[in-house]
């Protein structure tokens, strides 16, 4: 009863390290591989991940399917829930759209990424997309990523913004910290004084990163620049500068895209960036990622 009261005004001790740590080359100095179905990022091979920036429709997305499998791509994209700066802007097709991509990854032998927004669409986007992706005005939802700790998905994780190199790290902590170690980082071009091309693609982001850290780092060139002529010249300096995959905007008809068709690759123009990267990757000891086995042909679930 007469024990000594706590001095209510006392300073509450703090962590003084706050800094990243499972991020950190020396956590992992091997380096992490990251497992999307059969597909494995984060080797020696370099992943393609390519689809429509939205899912519009069964022709739409069956047919981009088709044509980025045709050219050698690994993982079909797609967005189901579109983060737009404008209220009146097309938002997705929500769930029913992320079932008509995953039926489609299915016929086409791709594993999936889609955007997940909130942690109420985890649940049902855990069951059908293979990799989930946090877009870049996402990066410091806090609440979400510590959900994504928890789950058992690969996630990709997208550079916010105007997001430092630190910050970026410490959105991927939480994510580590919370027990999902399947972690991607995603450099998309960062907000600079640049008015003529949509960001400014932060090159310098991806050697630093490779360099600092254990986890695989892929390159969207379609957000970075949001012209379709800058996109093969950036995916080649990527895969250049280390780059362990891309992550590439296709449409069969981009002038009919509902959302971002100014950046999406025809099937024919993304053919060609298939055939222009071996020799850059060639030149700094990387390939195309290839199963290294028959049975990895076959999509895991």
């Amino acid at each position: 009863m007469g024990g000594k009261q706590p001095d209510e005004s006392a300073p509450v001790a703090v962590r003084k390290d706050t800094g990243a740590r499972r991020v950190l080359r020396a956590f992992r100095p091997e380096g992490t591989r990251v497992q999307a179905g059969p597909v494995e990022v984060g080797g020696t091979g370099f992943v393609v991940m390519a689809g429509p920036c939205a899912v519009e429709g069964v022709e739409q997305v069956d047919r981009t399917a088709a044509a980025v499998a045709h050219a050698g791509a690994h993982v079909l994209r797609g967005g189901v829930f579109k983060p737009r700066t404008s209220p009146y802007a097309f938002q997705g097709m929500g769930e029913p759209g992320l079932h008509l991509l995953a039926e489609a990854g299915r016929r086409h032998g791709l594993p999936i990424i889609s955007e997940v927004m909130e942690t109420s669409q985890l649940p049902f986007m855990v069951e059908s997309a293979d990799i989930l992706q946090v877009g870049a005005r996402n990066m410091q939802n806090f609440s979400l990523l510590r959900a994504l700790g928890k789950v058992r998905r690969p996630v990709l994780l997208k550079r916010g913004l105007s997001a430092t190199l630190q910050e970026w790290l410490l959105a991927a902590e939480y994510i580590l910290e919370g027990g999902n170690e399947q972690v991607m980082l995603c450099e998309r071009g960062i907000r600079t004084f640049e008015t003529e091309i949509r960001n400014t693609l932060d090159l310098a982001a991806v050697a630093w990163a490779k360099q600092r850290t254990h986890l695989p780092v892929i390159v969207d060139p379609s957000h970075a620049t949001g012209q379709v002529d800058l996109i093969l010249p950036m995916s080649l300096a990527a895969a250049a500068a280390g780059a362990d995959g891309l992550l590439i905007e296709v449409h069969p008809r981009p002038e009919q895209a509902l959302c971002d068709g100014n950046q999406a690759l025809t099937p024919e123009h993304f053919q060609t960036l298939m055939q222009r990267l071996p020799p850059v990757l060639d030149a700094v000891g990387r390939h195309l990622w290839r199963p290294e086995s028959p049975a990895q042909v076959v999509r895991a679930r």
